[in-house]
């Protein structure tokens, strides 16, 4: 039996489809729309070339108070960043709902997570928890630090439930 065979009359094989994932939102109401086959949608983009040449984003690198690199994918799950800390740098503290994979690229330095000093070099991986305190030091005073942070930040805005807080400042 094949594919078609299985199906009811209201349904068909859909083709690979170009719209973006975003174009299709589903209620209660749409519950039965739930697929017994994933569907391939093609992104409107597949690559961000260069990106540290696009420039740090300024607002949250203001935030920070160190420049972040945003990748503009269009990801709903996962998101990565490059994050750089100028020699001696140390960042405010912050927190936020969604979990967070730190790869260091170059550098050497601290991340601080609760109160626990986890020290990090380049190849290291440092795993901040949800709602966690946590802010980052660079401990070279001539060299700087630069890091991937890769985030479920998407995939919880997309819920409806992603928080960040800097220290002092109100939700």
């Amino acid at each position: 039996m094949s594919i078609n065979e299985t199906m009811t009359s209201n349904e068909s094989i859909r083709p690979m489809e170009t719209a973006s994932p975003k174009d299709e939102k589903f209620t209660s109401n749409d519950f039965h729309k739930t697929y017994a086959r994933p569907v391939f949608r093609r992104p409107e983009k597949l690559i961000h070339r260069n990106v540290e040449q696009a420039g740090a984003h300024d607002q949250f690198s203001s935030e920070r108070k160190h420049p972040v690199f945003f990748v503009d994918l269009p990801t709903q799950n996962v998101s990565m960043t490059i994050g750089g800390l100028l020699p001696d740098q140390l960042t405010n503290r912050h927190r936020h709902t969604y979990e967070t994979v730190l790869y260091v690229l170059e550098g050497q330095g601290w991340t601080e997570v609760e109160g626990e000093r986890v020290e990090w070099k380049a190849g290291d991986a440092v795993y901040i928890p949800s709602w966690a305190w946590h802010r980052h030091q660079n401990t070279s005073a001539t060299e700087p630090a630069r890091y991937l942070a890769c985030e479920n930040a998407p995939q919880l805005q997309n819920l409806g439930v992603a928080l960040r807080e800097e220290e002092g400042r109100d939700l």
